[in-house]
């Protein structure tokens, strides 16, 4: 493999007491074939491993007082080095470590391609998955780059998190989709969410398949696709759209589907 193949490739370490719950990437679907392929490799880093009691236990009670119990900077820190050491050894030049963590920066497609550039010039990450109540706010200070949140809402612990943010940038490799071109027209690639689709049988329970879709001209069809990514993200994300400089196409379909839409009303009444 060339220098340059090498550093497309997506290296990953995770920190977590839930190793084996990492099986869910590489075990099934599009990210397993990619990791068959040598396009992304993980190593899995337990901090209990790193503990130094004979319980293995890497958390305690939080000083203040309050429920819950909050992890240790000390066996992270290990697992954390011990993951970077992993990265270099697998070839990637520079690391970055990232919490998972519901107050981080909210993770969106910028943000992911942003990391998948990163990635494929041979940047290493680190995914440190917290549980209990958190981890010891010195450890963030010291050894934390980026603090990353799926959104406003709290999971049990980091791994799932790590696993979407995983499965998003994986999908990036190029060569880890069967379709060059589908990753290129998910949603939020453009700004937009994505058009709707279909597939056989032509008619289920009564709903038919848009004639557009059916017709064979590709021309149509590209320009239908894209009404319907506009209509549907003002509907349910206004806010994309209203960060979206529209080209004069878009604000042609968009003021096509707007008028299409209040006919459509009209004949309702």
């Amino acid at each position: 493999m060339s220098e340059a193949a090498e550093n497309r490739v997506a290296r990953f370490a995770v920190v977590t007491i839930f190793p084996e719950m990492f099986a869910a990437l590489t075990d099934a679907g599009i990210s397993r074939k990619a990791l068959e392929a040598g396009l992304w490799s993980l190593s899995r880093w337990n901090p209990r491993d790193f503990a130094d009691n004979p319980w293995r236990s890497v958390d305690d009670r939080p000083y203040g007082g309050g429920p819950g119990m909050v992890m240790q900077a000390e066996p992270l820190t290990r697992a954390i080095e011990a993951g970077k050491k992993s990265l270099f050894s697998a070839g990637a030049a520079t690391s970055r470590v990232i919490y998972l963590s519901p107050q981080g920066r909210l993770l969106d497609h910028a943000r992911v391609m942003e990391l998948a550039g990163e990635l494929a010039a041979g940047q290493g990450l680190v995914l440190l998955c917290g549980r209990y109540e958190g981890v010891d706010e010195r450890l963030i200070e010291l050894a934390v780059d980026e603090e990353i949140s799926l959104g406003d809402f709290v999971l049990s612990g980091g791994e799932l998190a790590a696993m979407a943010l995983m499965d998003a940038l994986i999908r990036q490799v190029p060569g880890a989709l069967g379709d060059t071109a589908s990753a290129a027209e998910d949603s939020f690639v453009e700004g937009l969410l994505d058009c709707p689709h279909y597939t056989r049988p032509e008619v289920f329970q009564g709903r038919g398949t848009p004639e557009v879709l059916l017709s064979g001209d590709h021309a149509r069809i590209r320009r239908w696709r894209l009404k319907m990514s506009l209509a549907r993200t003002r509907k349910r994300r206004p806010d994309l759209l209203r960060k979206r400089a529209l080209s004069a196409e878009e604000t042609q379909l968009l003021a096509e589907f707007l008028a299409e839409e209040s006919v459509e009303q009209c004949g309702e009444h």
